[in-house]
């Protein structure tokens, strides 16, 4: 689905204009990569959002800077933590015949050997770095850990041959492991240490026998 977002060119470093452009519901943003010099532009934050739903994180935009119609991949932006609004885009303007450096998110698919019986899931990272042409980009990385065993820990390593892409991490990247289930021992001492941290700690400078 070709999807293009309109942009129009800004002074930069106005912070007045800035400040103007987010009340009325714009981005502040550049442009800059393949062809493209940096520039300074915005972008309506509705039509952006609504892309993203579309296209994905990852997803080609087509965006229009000064008259051209450009190949672009958001390469980053910032978001107020508390509104959820967003504050600022960069746009990497791309050649579409390229291969490009990107964070897919990992999707664990299936219920492992392990899980069912007793043991826990445990995910160390939740990206995985690939290099890929922009047509080819997944929204998503699936890994199958029907097949682990507790114990057994899935690595880059493990995929690395098998992977329809070229992975940028080591070897030695974890993506997953099935842990053994705590003994009650065990579950017994962290709740301990658990109750420990949460005490009510003593002030320092307090007389014990103040009534």
């Amino acid at each position: 689905m070709s999807t293009t977002i309109q942009s129009e060119l800004r002074v930069k470093g106005q912070h007045s204009t800035i400040t103007e452009l987010r009340a009325a519901g714009f981005v502040p943003a550049v442009v800059y990569g393949y062809n493209t010099e940096a520039t300074s532009i915005s972008v309506n934050e509705r039509d952006l959002l609504k892309t993203l739903r579309v296209t994905g994180r990852n997803g080609v935009m087509k965006l229009q800077v000064d008259g051209n119609e450009v190949n672009v991949v958001l390469n980053d932006y910032q978001a107020d933590p508390l509104k959820g609004t967003v504050l600022h885009a960069d746009f990497l303007a791309i050649n579409m015949t390229e291969e490009l450096e990107v964070s897919v998110q990992i999707n664990l698919v299936g219920e492992s050997k392990g899980e069912k019986e007793g043991g826990v899931i445990q995910q160390p990272n939740w990206e995985l770095d690939i290099k890929v042409k922009p047509a080819d980009i997944p929204e998503s990385y699936d890994i199958d850990i029907s097949e682990l065993e507790i114990g057994d820990t899935l690595t880059v390593a493990d995929i690395r041959e098998k992977s329809k892409y070229e992975i940028l991490n080591e070897d030695d990247y974890a993506l997953v492991t099935i842990s053994a289930p705590r003994s009650e021992e065990e579950l017994e001492a962290l709740d301990e240490a658990t109750e420990d941290v949460s005490a009510e700690p003593e002030v320092i400078g307090e007389d014990k026998d103040e009534e």
